[in-house]
């Protein structure tokens, strides 16, 4: 672990209260006890909140009446002595309490300091600190709702869970490594493949949790599909509630894709109408199409939008090759008219009508119903991880892996403990925190040495 400046800091936060207003400024470290018994005349009583009078160093002019309440560590955000200050929403006031309190010997926090601060006390894991920009950066009920299982430890438990069972499989290794004239006989090859393969199922399901995580924090990728006048413009405008893309019986008005996100229960979608799939295209509509295809084969959902008084329309190979039941909808658009456009097989069918809204919310819920198949159930938690955390649980497995074919092959126990620590290297990037002394304990525990 580098070492990291442990002088105060402080930040402030503008936050409505009300109709009324508040900043709030937040110190952390050594000098916070010695800063609020200047302020408020003596020692504050830990945890309680106290009003007095902010005066400038050395009992200059009151800058505001404010409520200060110290947080002695551990038991704090960043897990050092903390001190916050509550005044007015002035941003004048608040500016004039930090320069005082850079006056006393404090210094501005660096992005995202406090948050380390918290991470390097051990208040938090690697994982829970970046839950706290997934809290901030939620874009959904359901992404915030992840991110605050996140923040609360959710996959910090459950690596914890693997890394103690990948602890014990390498104190059984260990123990053959330190008397060499022994090797590891068949029963024990048995009971360590069968538990590597415990963890490895338990790395695998995680790592199926990524592009959930992807879902969470970009929305679900939702591509409006269909030959050019079906209604793909007027059902994303009825869906975002305005006239987001131009609608004209002309066909071909599109000849780009428009996104556009939105909100459908508690799930972020984005919405990407693209231009028409026209058989006989201009050279304009053909770049068009292009890039319709484009997003198509990237979509998590494909809405595909037909004219349902029309017989169902062919569409390209390389489009039709990609839709099943799983990623597609059909949706018949203008069914306040003559529906005769028989859906092809496999497909689940909506049918709706963009121009007087009926259907759109069926179309809504079957949305929602999707983005939640997407979820990665571990056990009652739901768990999305993000990119980083995929890498490291991908180097993972593969170390598992080579584990299991080394142990199949007879190899010799040294290598099968090299590819056990690089397994738990790779899981201790994702809380932050590789602890070898903790091998040794388990180490210790399960054998008797030197019996």
């Amino acid at each position: 672990m580098s070492e990291y400046n442990s002088a105060d800091t402080i930040a402030a936060l503008a936050t409505p209260v009300g109709t009324a207003a508040l900043a709030v400024v937040r110190a952390s470290g050594p000098d916070c006890a010695r800063v609020a018994a200047e302020i408020l005349g003596r020692s504050p009583t830990p945890r309680q909140a106290h009003y007095c009078l902010y005066r400038a160093a050395g009992g200059g002019r009151v800058l505001d009446d404010v409520l200060l309440t110290f947080f002695p560590g551990p038991h704090s955000y960043s897990g050092e002595d903390s001190l916050e200050i509550s005044t007015h929403g002035n941003p004048l006031i608040a500016q004039y309490v930090l320069e005082d309190l850079l006056g006393r010997g404090l210094r501005p926090a660096e992005a995202g300091e406090f948050t380390r601060r918290a991470f390097l006390s051990g208040r938090l894991d690697l994982s829970q600190a970046e839950a706290v920009m997934d809290v901030i950066h939620a874009r959904s009920e359901r992404a915030l709702a992840v991110a605050r299982r996140q923040l609360e430890g959710s996959l910090g438990r459950h690596l914890n869970g693997l890394t103690e069972a990948l602890l014990l499989v390498l104190a059984r290794i260990e123990a053959y490594i330190d008397f060499p004239d022994e090797d590891l006989p068949p029963e024990d090859r048995a009971v360590v493949l069968a538990d590597l393969d415990v963890v490895l199922r338990g790395t695998d399901r995680l790592l199926a949790t990524s592009h959930y995580g992807d879902v969470l924090r970009d929305g679900l990728k939702t591509v409006i599909l269909g030959e050019p006048n079906a209604g793909k413009s007027s059902l994303l405008n009825r869906l975002v509630g305005r006239d987001r893309a131009l609608v004209s019986d002309r066909p071909g008005t599109t000849r780009d894709f428009i996104e556009e996100r939105i909100l459908i229960g508690p799930h972020a979608i984005r919405l990407i109408d693209t231009a028409g799939l026209n058989p006989d295209p201009e050279e304009l509509e053909r770049l068009g199409m292009d890039k319709a295809l484009e997003r198509a084969a990237e979509a998590d959902l494909i809405l595909w939008v037909v004219d349902a008084s029309r017989p169902c329309p062919d569409l390209p190979v390389e489009v039709r090759e990609r839709l099943n039941g799983c990623n597609t909808l059909l949706v018949r658009n203008k069914c306040d008219l003559s529906a005769i456009c028989q859906p092809p097989a496999g497909l689940s069918v909506v049918d709706v009508s963009a121009l007087t809204g009926q259907g759109v919310e069926a179309l809504s819920a079957m949305i929602a119903a999707r983005a939640d198949a997407f979820a990665g159930q571990q056990g009652d938690e739901v768990i999305a991880i993000n990119a980083r955390h995929a890498d490291a649980l991908r180097r993972a497995g593969d170390c598992l892996r080579a584990a299991q074919t080394k142990l199949l092959d007879g190899g010799p126990v040294e290598l099968l403990a090299s590819d056990l620590r690089g397994a738990l290297d790779a899981c201790g990037e994702i809380s932050g925190r590789v602890d070898n002394e903790r091998m040794l304990d388990h180490l210790f525990k399960a054998f008797c040495i030197g019996k």
